[in-house]
């Protein structure tokens, strides 16, 4: 649904103008002044402002310049009483989609208002487009020749030309976000928007408004309607990154949004409908989420229609050349370093690592070794090793223990750390966690147990 945001001091004509257009299926927000038009442009998401232009304070013009600030795109119609050339020519240079008068007629109006909505969508999308050019999600993006990654490219190509909903799961850094933009590009929706929320990474007592977006004055700092996630996502994707973060409150309301699209905003009453693609994933056994009581089992099987599993790095080490050499290209190119090549030594020393942090950490070996090299061959120098990656953070904790702080105390603090970050590289599998810190599985498992882990 499109939004409007109308500017008028005389309060019968924003009356006038909301019933005339809401009735045209448009969302119409109105301001009595231009400060106030202010504030709430900044806190939502407009397709047209049409304001007024004498007003105290604050006029028409100098509104359309502040918001001309904010957004240089939205279209911005003026109206006015004192028709004259010269404000005409003023308001237009100034950047105005148009010029009405007072009175108008309510047909050429409602003509106008919709060609300049259907400008600024068609900008948009072009702008889209072309920040996406250079970005061509395809098969051949997501690097690797291994059976069980020709498998996926197969799995893609089936579930992108569907509207099937499909969930990700992987561990973390193993590209699940990359293979969702890849579902999306090659379906029938990839013209339209992907839009990418970290459930994990948003407080949860503003996750719902994330998601749902919310009306004015719903809770304490909305001072203006704010779309959501979904609602933007209209037409095109949402990925839902770490599901299993979803407080279980909010779960239900997702779950009805999935299974009815369509939904009210936070603190509204009316129902608005959608029609998205939905892609979540998580780096967690969804099965143990479910059965903990964290993520509800209705919603682990409304999202669970298509799995895609992606392995880890460890599982594929004939990926390793390949993403290697695409990396190395990536930021010698970035950086200026032409002609760089990757020495025998240091790809043998590739194959062995476990790469507890997957793709993403071999990325960050990569780029770091081509900042450091300084001659044409990327030599064991400029890759630190596994051992000296943990000698490095035990440095660290050491040179900020206090000296009044206990050895045993010390030892046991470290020692807990080292295992917190074990089980998170290794994405919490016990096997993988006490082969990087060098012990047993019981070893860990004590040590676990006795530091409450």
């Amino acid at each position: 649904m499109e939004s409007i945001l109308i500017v008028d001091d005389e309060k019968n004509y924003l009356v006038v103008l909301k019933e005339l257009l809401s009735e045209e299926n448009y969302e119409v927000i109105t301001a009595e002044n231009a400060m106030q038009a202010l504030e709430i442009f900044k806190e939502s998401d407009f397709d047209l402002v049409l304001t007024d232009m004498k007003m105290p304070q604050i006029d028409g013009i100098e509104l359309l310049e502040n918001i001309r600030s904010i957004n240089n795109e939205v279209p911005v119609i003026i109206m006015t009483a004192y028709a004259t050339v010269e404000k005409a020519v003023k308001a237009m240079k100034k950047g105005a989609f148009d010029y009405v008068t007072k009175p108008f007629q309510n047909e050429e109006l409602k003509i106008t208002v919709r060609k300049a909505i259907d400008l600024y969508q068609l900008k948009r999308e072009n702008l889209k487009l072309r920040q996406e050019v250079s970005r061509k999600y395809q098969f051949g993006n997501i690097i690797g020749k291994s059976p069980v990654m020709l498998n996926i490219y197969d799995m893609i190509e089936k579930v992108a030309a569907t509207k099937a909903t499909v969930l990700i799961t992987g561990e973390t850094g193993t590209g699940k976000e990359l293979v969702a933009k890849a579902i999306h590009y090659n379906s029938p929706r990839k013209n339209n928007a992907f839009i990418s929320v970290n459930c994990a990474a948003i407080p949860e007592t503003l996750l719902e408004s994330e998601l749902f977006g919310h009306e004015k004055g719903s809770f304490t700092g909305a001072i203006a309607m704010r779309k959501g996630r979904f609602e933007l996502a209209d037409g095109g994707t949402i990925f839902l990154d770490e599901i299993a973060e979803m407080p279980p409150a909010l779960q239900a309301k997702l779950l009805r949004a999935l299974q009815e699209m369509k939904f009210e905003r936070v603190g509204g009453t009316k129902t608005l409908k959608i029609d998205v693609r939905v892609i979540a994933a998580s780096n967690k056994d969804l099965k143990k989420e479910v059965a903990a009581g964290t993520l509800r089992e209705d919603l682990y099987y409304r999202l669970n229609v298509v799995p895609l599993h992606l392995p880890p790095l460890r599982e594929r080490p004939a990926d390793i050349p390949l993403l290697a050499a695409h990396f190395l290209q990536k930021y010698s190119q970035e950086l200026g370093k032409g002609g760089l090549e990757i020495s025998p030594a240091v790809m043998r020393g590739l194959y062995t690592r476990s790469w507890p942090g997957n793709v993403r950490e071999l990325e960050h070996v990569i780029e770091r070794a081509v900042i450091l090299a300084s001659g044409r061959e990327i030599t064991p120098a400029y890759i630190a090793s596994e051992s000296q990656e943990a000698e490095n953070i035990d440095l660290d904790i050491d040179r900020f223990i206090p000296m009044q702080v206990k050895l045993n105390e010390a030892l046991e603090e470290v020692e807990a750390k080292m295992i917190k970050r074990a089980l998170s590289r290794a994405g919490n599998v016990q096997a993988h966690a006490a082969a990087m810190l060098g012990i047993t599985k019981s070893l860990l498992q004590y040590k676990m147990k006795k530091y409450n882990i």
